[in-house]
Formats: C-alpha cells, structure tokens, sequence
C-alpha cells in the first residue's frame, strides 16, 4: 500500500521532469532558428548591390540595366535594343530647340481650379508638382529650331499621364490664338492618356475649345504639326493631336481612341498585329510619317522651312529632300 503511494510520486516527479526539459528543448530550437535567421537576413541584406535611386534604369523591352546618365545623353534611347524610354516635358524640349537662343515660357501659374472638389485630387497636384517642377502637365515655350521662331507645347507623360485637364486646355488655347496673332507656326508634342477624368465633363470640354482656337490658326493659313509620342489616346487623339497639318509619329508609339482590349470586346474580333502602332496608323493613311527620336528636330526644321518658302512663293523642290 505504501509503495503504491510512493510509486504515484515518483511517476509525478518523472512526469514534471519531462515537461521541463521539452519546454528547454523548444526554447533552444527557437533560439538557433532565430539566430540563423538573422545571420541569413544579414548576409541576404550584404550581398544586395546599395545603389542610390535615379543612378540606373531598367530597360522594359530586353531588361538591360543602365545608367541614367547615359540614357539621357542618348536620348533616352537604349543602346542595347534601341526601346524608346518615356521623356519628361523639359527633357524632350532641350533635344529640339535652340537651347543656345531665349525661350520663354508662357502661362506658367496656369492650374486647375478642381471643379468637381475630387477627393484626394489637389494632394496629388501639389505631390507631382514638387515632383517634376512644372503646374501642370504641359509646357508652353516660344522658342527657335535652326533660327526659325516657333510657338511650342510639350506634354509631360509623368504629370497624371499628361492628361488633359482645364489647365492644358487652357494653356493650348492660348498658345493657337498667341501664334495666330504673331504669324508662327505651332508644333505639339502630345503624349497623353486622356481627358483628366477628376474634372469630368470640364475636361471634355476642352477638346472643343483646344479645336476651335487651332481651327482660327488654320484659317489663318499657318502651319500646325502634331508629333505623337507613346502613348497619344483617348481625348487628346479625338481632338488636337489628329488635326495637324502634318502629323509625325515616335516609332512604336501607342496611338488610339479606346485601348485594343475595348474594342475587342466591342466588336467581337480579334484585333490585327501591330494594332493602334505609329506604324500601322501610317500604313492605313493615319499620319503622314514616323521619325526616329534622333532625327525629330532635323525633320521638323525641313518642314517649318518648306512652309516659310512656301508662303514667300519659293520653290516646292525642297519637299523632296524629305525622305
């Protein structure tokens, strides 16, 4: 009977022994397992290259790392296959115009009233604004192309994808009606996703307005030429950039109305290769021609002198120096 009694006991004393040492074994394992994985985490964080941001870039096309510096110096061209990397307003303005010559810029303080009171809109205005230093997303210069005096817009694809708000309408409606009343041709860069969709029917409205100042331009008899860089869609490709004398076009830029899955699944068919592509718009009539990026402003000084020429009744055998 006592035996029995004592037996219990020790089997308790056996039973809380167990317990004890597992509970130490547990403690031991987490601990080397944390431990190795610091050590994994720390070897992991030396061996990532520590590399300042804005020093590279990754080319989407064949994925070549390269440097900034260089893809600014060759105009933001990749040298390994040649993909064109989307350009800022004032990057792509510094390769066309006389830089050595003055260049004002017009309708600077131009912005947006937010019409609509959008949630979240004025906060994002103020963010890309500190961002890429322009109001909105379009710049308004008078400058000179091989001495040639010329009126130019160029839209910022980093700006809410250069989309088209009261601001840039208003600031292309005063840029036609300026060169209207000084005799100068117009170019416009456009690169842009659309109408602005927080200003709703305003920003609709400045297809009408943009395309009726560029239609008094017109009738003047003054030269207007569209460039389309990727990508030109939705508001902007119904209005103004389709009404150019003469349209240029970046080679692969994208170039439509609504995007190629849209109208898919509207029609029902599938679409061709190469579809809403610079270089199919060219091939059923669309534009008028696709100039690298390296040969723009070589192209477009041709042009503004075949039109000066032109209207002082010169010869008309220059227009075939073009090609």
């Amino acid at each position: 009977m006592l035996s029995n009694i004592f037996r219990g006991k020790q089997y308790a004393v056996s039973k809380k022994y167990n317990r004890q040492s597992l509970k130490d074994n547990i403690e031991e394992k987490k601990k080397s397992i944390k431990e190795n994985y610091v050590e994994i985490q720390y070897q992991e964080t030396e061996c990532k290259p520590n590399v300042p941001e804005g020093i590279v870039a990754k080319c989407a096309k064949c994925g070549k790392i390269i440097y900034n510096k260089l893809l600014i110096s060759n105009n933001k061209i990749c040298p390994e296959c040649g993909a064109y990397f989307k350009m800022t307003a004032i990057e792509r303005l510094s390769t066309i115009i006389d830089v050595d010559d003055l260049c004002i810029e017009y309708d600077k303080q131009v912005t947006t009233k937010d019409p609509l009171k959008f949630p979240g809109y004025k906060e994002k205005l103020l963010n890309l604004q500190k961002r890429t230093g322009l109001i909105d997303g379009i710049l308004v210069v008078k400058a000179k192309i091989k001495t040639n005096d010329i009126y130019i817009a160029v839209m910022d694809p980093v700006f809410l994808m250069g989309s088209m708000g009261t601001a840039i309408g208003e600031k292309l409606t005063r840029l036609f009606e300026r060169a209207t009343k000084e005799n100068l041709p117009v170019i416009v860069f456009c690169s842009s996703g659309g109408a602005r969709m927080q200003e709703g029917i305003f920003s609709l409205m400045q297809m009408a307005k943009v395309s009726g100042a560029l239609a008094r331009h017109s009738e003047a008899g003054l030269l207007y030429i569209s460039v389309l860089t990727d990508p030109t869609t939705g508001g902007v490709t119904a209005s103004f950039a389709m009404l150019g004398d003469i349209i240029l076009a970046e080679p692969k830029a994208l170039i439509g109305f609504a995007g190629p899955r849209v109208i898919q699944q509207t029609i029902g068919q599938k679409l061709p290769e190469g579809f809403q592509r610079s270089e199919f718009l060219l091939e059923h009539g669309f534009i008028d021609k696709i100039v690298a990026r390296n040969d723009m402003r070589e192209v477009l000084s041709k042009i503004i002198l075949l039109h000066q020429n032109k209207s002082q009744g010169g010869s008309k055998d220059e227009f075939y120096t073009m090609e």
